[in-house]
């Protein structure tokens, strides 16, 4: 196996860490490796919040209410940033229109492809961490407690350290649920129970609600509304 690849297919989720610091060269090193990731255009539309002051993660903690956050020795905070291109069209005296989705969906997908660049560099480092999506539930807290300007807003957090624990390879959907040759194939309704009981080996017991019970809960209640209103504050909606 390519060792690259036998990486990327070990990954799991770690929420608790040693009391070990990272290096601060061997940060720079896999924040740097996050940062060769594709970049539309190479705009790099995104920012990144290194969060060490224990202070600071334990207000991000009291908001979020993962325990990753306090265990881990760093949170790096992944940031949508038309910051800088403000400055250069200022710069350059042409209007400026950062508006829309196509923009917001140019620097969540630069900086989605970052942070798991990120990630994959710690792993083999012998680090772990868990990415955190949920900060977009409190971004306009965040956005007060990291001092994110106009035109900038959180996406991803990554809780990032020295692993604690070790677990099973979390299952993922069958290959051919997921890759259609071609076009896009619906699936029949099966598979869903299929792997809800692949899920439910995996699991073991440690869940309550099954995996198709998630997904229909999260999609059928209502979007929060901290995002967009985060958004329409930073003059990005």
């Amino acid at each position: 196996m390519n060792p690259i690849i036998d990486q990327m297919n070990q990954h799991f989720s770690v929420r608790q860490f040693k009391k070990e610091r990272i290096a601060d060269e061997t940060l720079k090193t896999i924040i740097n490796a996050g940062r060769s990731a594709s970049t539309w255009m190479n705009f790099q539309s995104y920012s990144i919040i290194v969060v060490r002051n224990q202070e600071k993660k334990q207000k991000i903690y009291d908001l979020l209410g993962q325990s990753s956050i306090l265990s881990a020795d760093v949170f790096l905070v992944f940031v949508g940033d038309f910051y800088r291109a403000k400055q250069i069209t200022d710069e350059k005296g042409v209007a400026f229109k950062p508006e829309g989705v196509e923009r917001l969906l140019v620097s969540s997908v630069d900086a989605a492809l970052v942070a798991q660049n990120t990630l994959l560099a710690a792993e083999s480092m012998d680090l772990g961490g868990v990415i955190i999506g949920m900060l977009r539930t409190k971004s306009e807290q965040l956005s007060k407690l990291l001092d994110l300007p106009d035109y900038t807003y959180p996406l991803i957090g990554i809780s990032l350290g020295v692993p604690d624990e070790h677990h099973e390879i979390k299952p993922r959907l069958p290959y051919e649920n997921v890759v259609f040759d071609e076009t896009y194939q619906i699936q029949p309704e099966a598979f869903v129970e299929t792997f809800d009981e692949v899920q439910s080996r995996y699991a073991d017991g440690r869940q309550a609600t099954l995996w198709s019970e998630r997904v229909a809960n999260y999609f059928s209640g209502d979007a929060t509304a901290s995002t967009l209103q985060n958004l329409k504050e930073k003059k990005l909606m």
